[in-house]
C-alpha cells in the first residue's frame, strides 16, 4: 500500500544528515562554517528535481521582508553575495539616487522595492533581525513623538498649530530625554 512507519521517518532523516555533513560523516575537510553551508547548499541543490529553483521550496506567501532575508540567505549559500558589507552600502546609495531619478510611480516602487531588498541584504550581513530593528525603531519614534505631545500639552499649544521648525525642536528635545 506504500504505507511507512517510524522506523522509515528516522532511516530517512538519519540518511539526509549523513549525506548533507560529510564534514562530520565523512573524509571532507572544510575551512570554516561559510564552507561548510556553502556544502550543504551544493548538496541540497543535486537532491533537487532537475530544472528546480534554488528559490522554489521558500514558500511565496511569507511576509514580505521575511521572504526577501529568506532568498537572500539561500542565494548567499551557493555564493551569491556580496563581498563586503560597504559593497552593500554602496549599492543602498544608488538605489536611494535611483527613486530620485524615476520617471513615474511604477518606476519608482519598483526602485523603492530595490531600496528594501537592499536594507533586507545589509541586515542579512549585519545578522540583524528585521523585525526586531524595525519594532525598536517604531517604539522609539512612539515615544519620542508622546513626549513631544506631552510637551505641548503643558504649554498648552497644539502640536498642529507648531512650524515644522517648531516640531523639528521639541524632537530634538525628546530624542535627548525619550532615548
Amino acid at each position: 500500500k506504500g504505507e511507512f512507519d517510524i522506523d522509515d521517518v528516522v532511516r530517512g532523516i538519519g540518511d539526509k544528515l549523513i549525506r548533507r555533513h560529510p564534514h562530520v560523516f565523512g573524509n571532507q575537510k572544510t575551512e570554516d562554517a561559510a564552507e561548510v553551508e556553502l556544502n550543504w547548499e551544493t548538496l541540497k541543490q543535486e537532491e533537487r528535481e532537475e530544472g528546480q529553483s534554488l528559490l522554489s521550496s521558500v514558500p511565496g506567501d511569507m511576509p514580505a521582508l521575511s521572504y526577501s532575508q529568506s532568498i537572500q540567505r539561500r542565494v548567499a549559500g551557493v555564493g551569491f553575495d556580496w563581498e563586503k558589507v560597504d559593497d552593500i552600502l554602496d549599492k543602498l546609495t544608488e538605489e536611494v539616487a535611483e527613486i530620485s531619478q524615476a520617471a513615474d510611480h511604477r518606476e519608482m516602487s519598483d526602485e523603492f522595492g530595490d531600496l528594501l531588498f537592499t536594507l533586507v541584504n545589509i541586515a542579512r550581513r549585519l545578522d540583524i533581525d528585521l523585525e526586531t530593528a524595525l519594532r525598536s525603531a517604531n517604539q522609539r519614534f512612539f515615544r519620542r513623538f508622546s513626549y513631544m505631545e506631552e510637551l505641548c500639552r503643558q504649554r498648552n499649544v497644539n502640536i498642529g498649530d507648531l512650524s515644522l521648525d517648531e516640531q523639528n525642536a521639541l524632537w530634538e528635545e525628546a530624542k535627548r530625554v525619550k532615548d
